[in-house]
């Protein structure tokens, strides 16, 4: 059925984050605002999300995801 809720823990290590970045190739000068969060003091925290239509398919023993979603994409009925 997949997953119900998910989370993470963010990195608030700025070593650890600047040497991640450059692993994975990004520039620190596009982040700038996002580094000095974590060079000015912050403290760790998370978040999670719940998925909404996982978790009414879990009440309701519906078994396919599509008969769940409020608002389907479907591809080719949208007229550009």
């Amino acid at each position: 059925m997949g997953e119900i809720i998910g989370g993470s823990q963010r990195e608030e290590r700025l070593d650890r984050l600047t040497a991640r970045m450059k692993e994975l190739g990004l520039k620190e000068a596009d982040y700038w605002w996002y580094l000095d969060l974590r060079r000015f003091g912050t403290n760790k925290h998370a978040g999670f999300g719940l998925g909404f239509e996982r978790l009414i398919m879990y009440l309701t023993g519906i078994q396919n995801i599509r008969d769940v979603l409020p608002f389907p994409r479907t591809t080719g009925v949208a007229e550009f």
